[in-house]
Protein backbone atom coordinates (compact mmCIF):
# COMPACT_ATOMS: atom_id res chain seq x y z
CA UNK A 1 0.00 0.00 0.00
CA UNK A 2 1.69 3.19 -1.16
CA UNK A 3 1.14 6.45 0.69
CA UNK A 4 -1.87 5.06 2.62
CA UNK A 5 -3.88 4.59 -0.58
CA UNK A 6 -5.43 1.33 -1.67
CA UNK A 7 -7.48 0.62 -4.77
CA UNK A 8 -10.66 -1.44 -4.57
CA UNK A 9 -12.77 -3.36 -7.09
CA UNK A 10 -16.58 -3.54 -6.80
CA UNK A 11 -18.20 -6.97 -6.51
CA UNK A 12 -21.76 -7.74 -5.66
CA UNK A 13 -25.20 -8.49 -7.05
CA UNK A 14 -25.41 -5.19 -8.92
CA UNK A 15 -21.86 -5.40 -10.35
CA UNK A 16 -21.56 -1.68 -10.85
CA UNK A 17 -18.64 0.54 -9.98
CA UNK A 18 -18.33 2.42 -6.72
CA UNK A 19 -17.86 6.11 -7.52
CA UNK A 20 -16.52 7.09 -4.09
CA UNK A 21 -13.08 7.93 -2.75
CA UNK A 22 -11.26 4.79 -1.70
CA UNK A 23 -8.19 6.06 0.14
CA UNK A 24 -7.50 4.41 3.49
CA UNK A 25 -6.37 6.45 6.53
CA UNK A 26 -4.49 4.57 9.22
CA UNK A 27 -6.65 2.83 11.84
CA UNK A 28 -6.54 3.89 15.49
CA UNK A 29 -7.29 1.63 18.43
CA UNK A 30 -9.16 -1.55 17.43
CA UNK A 31 -12.41 -0.80 19.26
CA UNK A 32 -15.77 0.84 18.78
CA UNK A 33 -15.48 3.83 21.12
CA UNK A 34 -19.24 4.36 21.26
CA UNK A 35 -19.81 0.75 22.39
CA UNK A 36 -16.83 0.86 24.79
CA UNK A 37 -18.28 3.98 26.49
CA UNK A 38 -21.57 2.12 27.04
CA UNK A 39 -19.94 -1.13 28.14
CA UNK A 40 -21.32 -2.99 25.10
CA UNK A 41 -19.55 -5.77 23.21
CA UNK A 42 -19.30 -5.63 19.41
CA UNK A 43 -19.20 -8.34 16.74
CA UNK A 44 -17.02 -6.69 14.07
CA UNK A 45 -15.45 -3.35 13.26
CA UNK A 46 -15.63 -1.13 10.18
CA UNK A 47 -13.06 1.55 9.33
CA UNK A 48 -14.36 4.64 7.51
CA UNK A 49 -12.06 5.19 4.53
CA UNK A 50 -12.87 8.90 4.43
CA UNK A 51 -11.95 9.96 7.97
CA UNK A 52 -10.71 6.87 9.82
CA UNK A 53 -13.68 6.55 12.22
CA UNK A 54 -13.86 3.05 13.69
CA UNK A 55 -17.37 1.77 14.43
CA UNK A 56 -19.08 -1.54 15.03
CA UNK A 57 -20.83 -3.52 12.28
CA UNK A 58 -24.58 -3.91 11.76
CA UNK A 59 -24.52 -7.27 13.58
CA UNK A 60 -23.44 -5.41 16.72
CA UNK A 61 -25.87 -3.82 19.16
CA UNK A 62 -24.92 -0.24 18.23
CA UNK A 63 -24.39 -0.53 14.44
CA UNK A 64 -22.18 2.55 14.83
CA UNK A 65 -20.41 2.25 11.44
CA UNK A 66 -23.72 2.60 9.59
CA UNK A 67 -24.80 5.39 11.97
CA UNK A 68 -21.52 7.18 11.12
CA UNK A 69 -22.28 6.87 7.39
CA UNK A 70 -25.82 8.18 7.91
CA UNK A 71 -24.67 11.20 9.92
CA UNK A 72 -21.64 12.14 7.79
CA UNK A 73 -22.35 10.80 4.31
CA UNK A 74 -18.95 9.07 4.28
CA UNK A 75 -19.66 6.20 1.89
CA UNK A 76 -16.97 3.50 2.20
CA UNK A 77 -16.00 1.42 5.25
CA UNK A 78 -13.47 -1.43 5.34
CA UNK A 79 -14.05 -4.57 7.39
CA UNK A 80 -11.52 -5.11 10.18
CA UNK A 81 -11.12 -8.27 12.18
CA UNK A 82 -11.95 -11.95 12.04
CA UNK A 83 -14.90 -11.86 9.63
CA UNK A 84 -12.93 -10.18 6.86
CA UNK A 85 -11.19 -12.98 4.94
CA UNK A 86 -7.43 -12.59 5.52
CA UNK A 87 -5.91 -9.81 7.66
CA UNK A 88 -5.06 -6.84 5.46
CA UNK A 89 -7.02 -8.28 2.50
CA UNK A 90 -10.57 -7.83 3.73
CA UNK A 91 -13.52 -6.34 1.92
CA UNK A 92 -15.04 -2.88 2.13
CA UNK A 93 -18.65 -1.79 1.73
CA UNK A 94 -19.86 1.25 -0.20
CA UNK A 95 -23.05 2.39 1.55
CA UNK A 96 -23.94 4.84 -1.25
CA UNK A 97 -23.66 2.35 -4.12
CA UNK A 98 -24.52 -0.74 -2.03
CA UNK A 99 -21.61 -2.82 -3.34
CA UNK A 100 -18.82 -4.82 -1.75
CA UNK A 101 -15.30 -3.75 -2.67
CA UNK A 102 -12.25 -6.03 -2.73
CA UNK A 103 -8.57 -4.99 -2.85
CA UNK A 104 -6.95 -5.33 -6.26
Amino acid sequence: MEGGTRRWTARGPRLRACRRDRSAPEAGEPLCRECARRGWAWVGLRLCLTCGHLGCCDSSRGAHATAHHESTGHPVARCLGTGCARPGRGWAWCHADEVYLWPR
